[in-house]
């Protein structure tokens, strides 16, 4: 009875051993590898399909998502977007309530100062597949003129929508409406002052904590019920840094740039946000410890495992022994 013994020992503590990866679930470093990305300008992390990431370039020659797999950096979905016009400069894609994604056509290529820009609501598909999907696109326009922006995000309890400005010496945040109109013109408005040259943005999943994120830096604000109050600094890779989102459990930050085979960088999300399902909005550092989705969570459920394992395995040979 040994070699059966030792199998099924090592079919226990193999499967024990074979837990997912952070990678898996998105929290990890990756490359994008696609040749048609070269110019990657806004990252969201999916809500359906874990270890996804949608991203776009800001001038394509159609209107085009792509979702990109973290734990090989392949694309395994373009996404055609219909019932939208030519993109002019897409800059930012946000996840927002209810599987729905936010594209904003929000940027002034060629120093061009549009009348109005475009944001794009699609419902994230739910089979990942190169498919075309329907879009609603909004006109929005500011109520104090003309802006380059490069930031869009949507709150992901409220559903929201905010832009945030692209300034040198420092933006604001600009709140739409509580609803966007797909047959009206939505103003957004100036709601709170933002301390950089912001590229993108992007909520923590249980919308307590805005990260802000501009080419030599980034700043954490407390959300604040729409009042953002600053919490820290974000510190970001060197290079065109234009894009930002969240792990989908909150535990990371993750960071991309333009250019072929750009490079996604993953760090601690900032002190005082939390996962989706946090009612406390603790910072990353208690959900790698709790076991909430970090690696040393994962640690700790194999050694459990191995550890039930190698107890089967021990209660067995007594067993047969007293046969």
């Amino acid at each position: 009875m040994r070699r059966p013994l030792a199998i099924l020992a090592g079919v226990l503590i193999t499967g024990a051993l074979t837990l997912p990866a952070s990678a898996a679930d998105g929290n990890e470093d990756f490359t994008i590898k696609d040749p048609r990305i070269t110019e990657s300008s806004g990252l969201a992390a999916s809500r359906r399909h874990p270890g996804i990431y949608w991203t776009h370039n800001d001038q394509d020659e159609g209107a085009f998502l792509y979702a990109v797999d973290s734990s090989t950096g392949e694309t395994v979905a373009t996404i055609t977007m219909t019932g939208v016009g030519t993109p002019r400069d897409v800059e930012a894609i946000s996840m927002g309530p209810d599987n729905q994604l936010y594209v904003g056509d929000i940027g002034d290529n060629d120093g061009v100062e549009w009348p109005y820009v475009w944001v794009y609501k699609l419902p994230e598909p739910k089979t990942l597949k190169d498919q075309s999907v329907r879009a609603t696109q909004y006109v929005v326009k500011y109520s104090d003129g003309t802006r380059d922006a490069e930031s869009l995000v949507v709150h992901p309890k409220t559903g929201r929508v905010y832009i945030i400005d692209k300034q040198e010496d420092g933006g604001h945040l600009y709140e739409g409406p509580a609803e966007l109109s797909p047959s009206g013109t939505n103003v957004f408005k100036p709601a709170a002052p933002v301390d950089l040259w912001a590229t993108d943005a992007a909520f923590s999943p249980d919308g307590r904590t805005l990260a802000v994120r501009g080419y030599f830096g980034g700043i954490a604000y407390d959300w604040n019920g729409g009042k953002p109050k600053r919490l820290e600094r974000i510190s970001v890779p060197l290079g065109q840094g234009e894009s930002i989102s969240y792990s989908p459990d909150g535990t990371k930050i993750m960071l991309g740039s333009e250019g072929a085979g750009s490079a996604v960088v993953a760090k601690d999300a900032p002190e005082g946000t939390g996962s989706s399902d946090s009612s406390s909005g603790s910072g990353s550092s208690a959900s790698s410890d709790d076991g909430g989705g970090g690696r040393s969570g994962d640690i700790k459920v194999g050694a459990v495992a191995v550890a039930v394992a190698c107890a089967v395995v021990f209660g067995l040979r007594r067993l047969l022994r007293r046969r």
